[in-house]
């Protein structure tokens, strides 16, 4: 495992992503896994950073193994979750992306648009996210230059 999954797994959405999130907390319950839904709790319009702070907070203090956020396009959940110290948040929109945020960038929340992909993608790139240790080496010093 890459993440200490002892830790729930953050999840956040806005109203774009909510039916998507939804399906991933059902999904991975099912699997065993803890999750901390951060919301949003309905497909009614909301902001989307009143949702992406949460879960990168979450994660930012070590109460998260990781974070998911969801959106529309996951470009808004991306900007305002990496606006946190520590938080290498990833748009990923396949699988292999996903699985590269991790082994390069040691990404730690995983951004996911739900507009553009399947929920079975979503599954795979979550699985593929929290399995995948980071590689460490060449990658460290440049992960390294990352926080201002």
């Amino acid at each position: 495992m890459a993440f200490n999954l002892t830790l729930p797994i953050a999840i956040g959405a806005d109203h774009a992503g909510f039916e998507c999130k939804e399906k991933l907390i059902s999904i991975f319950k099912a699997k065993g896994l803890l999750l901390k839904d951060l919301g949003c709790y309905s497909a009614d319009t909301v902001d989307y950073p009143d949702f992406a702070h949460p879960v990168a907070l979450s994660v930012e203090k070590g109460e998260a193994a990781f974070g998911i956020l969801l959106c529309g396009s996951a470009n808004g959940v991306a900007i305002s979750a990496n606006k946190h110290q520590g938080i290498r948040a990833a748009l990923c929109w396949a699988e292999e992306i996903a699985e590269l945020s991790r082994k390069h960038n040691d990404a730690n929340v995983l951004c996911i648009p739900a507009r553009f992909v399947t929920v079975e993608v979503a599954e795979k790139m979550v699985e593929l996210f929290m399995n995948t240790p980071f590689e460490g080496g060449r990658h460290q010093s440049r992960v390294d230059k990352i926080s201002c």
